[in-house]
């Protein structure tokens, strides 16, 4: 099962890997990782149940990237860029596959 996972998570990065070769895109995925691994950390440290920590630090690092987004859509000239939410969730998900993959 954790194969498979693995396979799913990481085959849209090989597919759009072109995605951060952007400056502003590599500043949203370290962001998804940043928001990611803090959250996993706190969220396991009172919980201590992998699976809440991964599903509650994932959903936050998109979360923000979300709001970040709106926040940036309201903006004069700005909109919405849904690549950049892509980036971010893609940095949330190599951080919370790695720390599932060697927090044992």
């Amino acid at each position: 099962m954790k194969k498979i996972l693995f396979l799913l998570l990481v085959l849209p990065t090989f597919t759009n890997a072109q995605l951060l070769t952007e400056p502003d895109k590599q500043l949203h995925f370290t962001a998804g990782a940043v928001i990611q691994a803090g959250t996993y950390a706190i969220v396991y440290n009172k919980t201590k149940d992998k699976k809440k920590a991964l599903l509650y630090s994932l959903g936050t690092a998109i979360l923000a990237g979300t709001l970040k987004e709106m926040a940036d859509s309201r903006q004069m000239g700005n909109r919405f860029d849904t690549r950049d939410l892509l980036a971010t969730s893609y940095g949330a998900l190599s951080i919370g596959v790695t720390i599932q993959l060697f927090h044992k």
